[in-house]
């Protein structure tokens, strides 16, 4: 070892895992609209997946109760046994599947559970099928796994979901693993019973393919969409499905950090290996109010899926009437996923020429101090994201500034 090495001459070596893998896109995006702000620029950030909801009263009561009853230790593993009973609840009340506890698993947030199960069935080589546009952790996990993403380009004319065909031609003897979300992150696009149908019938024939299902969105659904999740619809595939959920979304806990999921007795057992060694139980205080969520009264979701209904409405609206956008109109979640193909080609008012997506986006932030994300980030362009999760008057003002800015591309 050289004693007179100075600071700058360290070479920090990343592990090989993660030498592919950057922060999230859209977590840069926040960050560089923030700075912006701060700076003093009146930026509109339309990028975080985040209700703009409170977490309900009771939800917060009973996390303060339990802090009261001194309900602050560890708890066990992989989740106290009344939110596993809540959960268990919640799956045959909602969904008509049934888990016993053993087959339930919560840990600190979904995309923990999703590390979780990737981390305990995969090995180097293996495959995972992951319909695009996506949710952008689905790939960077298993690639940390040292396994292989396979992305299906999934269009707008399909309505953004895989067709059976697709998954088909997809599979081979590696893979382990397909991912589907349903309503959608970044596309909003969901599948109905008739949508899933045609790809259970392909897993019916590839007994080494798993699904794993991410229904985190399940109750911010419009127009009469009825929700349903595979393992109810095919009861004979329920031994390799893993049914991920949580309560950040419909329950607007995102800071709470509570996920779950239902699944084979096995894979819960190996993913509660992974979890214990990194960071075992999730909070005390969140599981209680967790089972008040589950629990508790449900009527405000209805009132707040409304609210979310009417943003979709005017987003889409005001989107399509923008020359060079056209945005499908999805089924739930708070984003649209809006195609900019007509916009590229042309050139900004400062001479820059928009290429990609991306090109198009940074013009939004750096001339309409509008932040979206690009569809590049989600695996499949050009389109881009908004969320919708934000005051009417904020969204109004950035459709106005959305379109001022594609008024000036020549």
């Amino acid at each position: 070892m050289n004693i007179n090495s100075k600071p700058e001459d360290v070479v920090f070596h990343p592990a090989k895992r993660i030498s592919s893998i950057g922060v999230s896109e859209i977590l840069k995006i926040g960050a560089k609209a923030q700075a912006l702000k701060r700076e003093g620029r009146p930026v509109i950030i339309l990028g975080a997946g985040e209700p703009d909801f409170d977490t309900p009263d009771h939800i917060k009561e009973a996390a303060w109760k339990a802090m009261q009853a001194g309900q602050t230790k560890y708890t066990a593993l992989d989740g106290t046994p009344e939110l596993k009973a809540a959960i268990r609840d919640k799956f045959s009340r909602e969904n008509g599947v049934d888990y016993a506890l053993d087959e339930i698993t919560v840990a600190t947030g979904a995309k923990q559970i999703l590390f979780n199960a990737i981390m305990a069935t995969l090995n180097p080589g293996d495959e995972v099928i992951i319909p695009t546009p996506y949710w952008t952790s689905y790939s960077d996990i298993v690639q940390i796994a040292e396994a292989k993403p396979v992305l299906i380009a999934c269009n707008a004319e399909a309505g953004f979901r895989l067709q059976a065909a697709q998954l088909e031609a997809a599979i081979t003897p590696k893979t382990r693993w397909v991912i589907l979300n349903s309503p959608s992150n970044p596309s909003g696009a969901g599948y109905r019973a008739e949508d899933y149908r045609p790809l259970l019938d392909v897993l019916m024939k590839h007994p080494q393919v798993w699904l794993l299902v991410d229904d985190m969105y399940e109750h911010i659904v419009y127009d009469g969409f009825e929700f349903v999740t595979p393992a109810a619809l095919e009861p004979r595939l329920k031994n390799r499905i893993l049914t991920v959920n949580g309560v950040s979304k419909a329950y607007a806990m995102t800071g709470w950090r509570i996920g779950y999921a239902g699944g084979p007795r096995e894979l819960i057992k190996a993913m509660a290996v992974v979890q214990s060694q990194a960071t075992s139980c999730p909070s005390s205080i969140s599981q209680a109010a967790s089972v008040a969520a589950l629990n508790g009264p449900q009527d405000f979701l209805v009132e707040r899926k409304a609210s979310f209904q009417r943003r979709r409405d005017l987003v889409v609206a005001g989107l399509n009437a923008i020359d060079g956008l056209d945005c499908r109109v999805p089924e739930g979640a708070f984003y649209t996923f809006s195609g900019c193909a007509g916009v590229l080609g042309k050139t900004t008012p400062s001479g820059k020429h928009l290429e990609t997506d991306t090109d198009f986006c940074a013009y939004l932030l750096e001339d309409a101090n509008v932040a979206v994300v690009p569809g590049s980030a989600f695996g499949l362009s050009p389109f881009f994201r908004i969320s919708y999760a934000s005051a009417e008057s904020e969204l109004k003002e950035a459709l106005t500034r959305i379109a001022d800015a594609c008024a000036k591309l020549v």
